[in-house]
This record gives structure tokens, C-alpha cells and sequence, in this order.
């Protein structure tokens, strides 16, 4: 061995040993982005008087109904003593607090706030069945003089609209009387000195009816970065534009994930189906997201009074209907061969390069494996509620190939 043969030698392990390092550490440093989304929390402080439907709101939100094991217990009476937290089933930092009925013996306004421990929560909702009281109104001056938000959910208005239509039959009109319960609930409130209060009228049990898509649209609007995130991905999808908003915010982390696969092929010596399971991971979680897993098609199946076979059938993507590792093996391997080529003329100019164009080409397929299955987990998700609730499909177009730089 002579010595030019020996420097390219030790050229070549310095130069491995440069791409090791420069990857752990950037590698790290991604990793810590994804689990600081991971473990954003989000508190989400719900109240009202007895009756009102507080706890059945909040199993609404969390993608359960009453009587459910993990369900908040509901009843006629007041059944909350103290403020009592409810983890979201597939999102523990997602927390939604029952907090007890303002107003009450135990819980006067005046010291409210201090009781239950004001601090943890980013925002209030207001829950009341029938009228907005000066208690509600009291408890929305302090939230908004300590700088957080709060918003006044007028429950049941599935079973305000049958009574309704009972007492009128002959001049009942829907958008009318809802219209009208909004306007009365609005000036209830500024009646007793609130400005601009923020009313939506929802029902526990049908949620893509009324005004629970404009809640959802409301407060994610109003919340910013990572806790935006976490709401997204923790309410249930009920209208299409809702699924969008999911796909959106779910695909501009996409690049990290596909670095992280990228990072494993680009570690000399590491084997590239090691980033399967990560991938794999990803993707299982992207379709509970987009409620494509059974539970969620099972809930929704009995929310809609729809055969559960029916909501299957909707599911045409590939990935949802076969999420294995040998149909992601497939997809990766189609995507790899595009840059299989351009990869082979790198290596053979700059052989010292080798590993982290393996990244490269592991990054691409990554990138388009996540971004083709969001696709398609969303179009799968707007066939099912056309299917469960009639709603409108949106038109799908296929994306070109500018989406990498997105």
C-alpha cells in the first residue's frame, strides 16, 4: 500500500466520521422539534351550571359518548365537585378540565377563579342550556381581565329546535328559530354589560350540525403555533374544510419526519429499513388522526345511524386499506427509483458523498411516502362524512412535483 493509497483511506473514514457527526447532531436537533410538538399541551377549561351538558360536551370533543369506560360521568344533578381533568384518548397533553358550576354554594364568583386554579388553562368555554346568567358574565370579565379567552357554548340546540317545531309546526323554519336563539343568547349577555360575546349553538350529539365547525374554525384561528396544532389534531373532523385544516397543519411537519428517515440511511453501517418503523409509526397515527381507524369508524357509525360496513367501503387509498410494512416498502421503493439515477452519476464523481446521497434518496422517498398517504387519508376522510352526513366531497387534484418545495 502506498502513501497516496493510505491518505485516500484515511480521507475516506475522516470524511465518514464528518458525515456521522454533522448527522447525529442534526439529527438530535429535529428530533427535538418533533417532541416538543409532541408534548405541547393543550388545557381546555369547560363550565356551566348543573344540567347544562358540560361533561357530555366534553366527550363530544374527545371522540367519546356517555357511557363509554374512559367517558366523563354525566347527570341531572351536578356531578362535579372539583375541576377534573379528561386526558383526549389518542392525545394525553390534549387535557379537558369539568370544572365545577360557577354560582354554586360551594363555588361563588368572586373566588372562582383562585378555586380552580385559573392559571393552567389557555381558554374557557361556557356551557349553558337555556339562558346565560350574571354569574357566566362575571366569570368572562375576569377571564378577559387576566388576558385569556373565553367563549359561551349554547348546548342542546338539537332538542330547542324538535320542541320548537312541536309548538309551531305550521310556521316552523330552522334557520329562523336558530337565528333567533343565537340573537336572544347574544343580548342575554350584552344585557348584563358583556361587549361582542362570542355565542355558538352546538349539539353534543350531532356536532356537524350548528355551529360547532365555526367553534372549531374560531378557536384555532385564536390559538398560535404548536397548540393550534394539537387542537387540530384533537377535535373530532366533521366537516371537510375541517379535514383540510388537519392535512394542512399535519403536512408542514412532514419534512421532518422524512429528515429523520433520511438521517438513518445517511449513517454509515446502519441498515435503511431501519426507518420503517418510525414511517410506520407516522402513518398510523395519520390515519387515527383522520378517524380511518376502527374505533373512531365504529363512533362515528353510531353517531350517524349508518352501517359501519357502509363507512368502510369509503376507504379507497391504498394505505388505508392495507397500512402494512410491505405496502410501504412498495411505495418507498417506487419513489426511490427516481433518484436512483440521478444519485449513481453523484457517487461516481464524489464517492465520498455515498452515504448521504443513500439520505437523499431515503429523504425523497420519506417526503413522498407521508405526503401521498395524508393525501389520501383525507380524501378517504371526506368520502366518509359525504357518506355519514350527505356533505359535499371537495374535487381532488393530484399533486405535481412542485409539492417537495411546499
Amino acid at each position: 500500500m502506498n502513501a497516496l493509497e493510505i491518505r485516500e483511506q484515511d480521507l475516506k473514514e475522516m470524511g465518514s466520521l464528518i458525515q456521522s457527526r454533522v448527522v447525529l447532531e442534526v439529527s438530535t436537533q429535529v428530533q427535538s422539534l418533533l417532541e416538543s410538538l409532541d408534548t405541547t399541551t393543550l388545557d381546555i377549561a369547560v363550565t356551566g351550571e348543573s344540567g347544562a351538558g358540560k361533561s357530555t360536551f366534553i366527550n363530544a370533543l374527545r371522540g367519546l359518548r356517555d357511557g363509554d369506560p374512559c367517558a366523563a360521568p354525566t347527570g341531572v344533578i351536578e356531578t362535579t365537585a372539583a375541576p377534573t381533568m379528561y386526558q383526549h384518548p389518542h392525545l394525553p397533553s390534549v387535557r379537558l378540565w369539568d370544572l365545577p358550576g360557577i354560582g354554586t354554594p360551594s363555588f361563588q364568583a368572586e373566588t372562582y377563579l383562585h378555586q380552580i386554579g385559573f392559571e393552567r388553562y389557555d381558554f374557557f368555554i361556557v356551557v349553558a342550556s337555556e339562558r346565560f346568567r350574571e354569574s357566566h358574565v362575571q366569570l368572562a370579565h375576569a377571564v378577559k381581565a387576566m388576558g385569556k379567552r373565553f367563549y359561551f357554548v349554547r348546548s342542546k340546540a338539537d332538542q330547542d329546535l324538535r320542541a320548537s317545531q312541536k309548538r309551531r309546526p305550521t310556521r316552523f323554519q330552522e334557520a329562523q328559530v336558530l337565528r333567533e336563539m343565537k340573537e336572544d343568547c347574544i343580548h342575554q349577555l350584552q344585557n348584563q354589560g358583556l361587549d361582542c360575546p362570542k355565542v355558538f349553538l352546538v349539539s353534543s350529539f350531532e356536532l356537524h350540525r350548528f355551529d360547532f365547525p365555526l367553534l372549531q374554525e374560531t378557536l384555532a384561528e385564536e390559538l398560535d403555533g404548536h397548540k393550534r396544532h394539537v387542537l387540530l389534531l384533537s377535535f373530532p373532523s366533521v366537516t371537510a374544510a375541517a379535514v383540510q385544516r388537519k392535512k394542512d397543519s399535519l403536512r408542514k411537519h412532514i419534512w421532518k419526519k422524512a429528515l429523520l428517515a433520511c438521517f438513518v440511511a445517511a449513517l454509515p453501517g446502519l441498515p435503511i429499513h431501519l426507518n420503517i418503523p418510525m414511517l410506520m409509526k407516522t402513518l398510523v397515527s395519520y390515519r387515527r388522526d383522520f378517524g380511518l381507524d376502527d374505533a373512531s369508524l365504529g363512533a362515528l357509525a353510531l353517531a350517524s345511524s349508518k352501517p359501519l360496513r357502509e363507512l368502510q367501503s369509503q376507504i379507497c387509498s391504498t394505505l388505508g386499506k392495507d397500512l402494512s410494512e410491505n405496502a410501504v416498502h412498495s411505495i418507498l421503493g417506487q419513489a426511490a427509483l427516481y433518484g436512483q439515477m440521478a444519485a449513481r452519476l453523484v457517487k461516481n464523481k464524489l464517492p465520498l458523498l455515498d452515504n448521504l446521497v443513500s439520505g437523499g434518496i431515503s429523504f425523497v422517498a420519506a417526503y413522498y411516502l407521508l405526503h401521498t398517504a395524508l393525501d389520501s387519508f383525507a380524501q378517504d376522510a371526506q368520502r366518509i362524512l359525504e357518506k355519514a352526513y350527505g356533505f359535499e366531497e371537495e374535487v381532488y387534484n393530484p399533486p405535481d412535483p412542485g409539492y417537495l418545495f411546499d
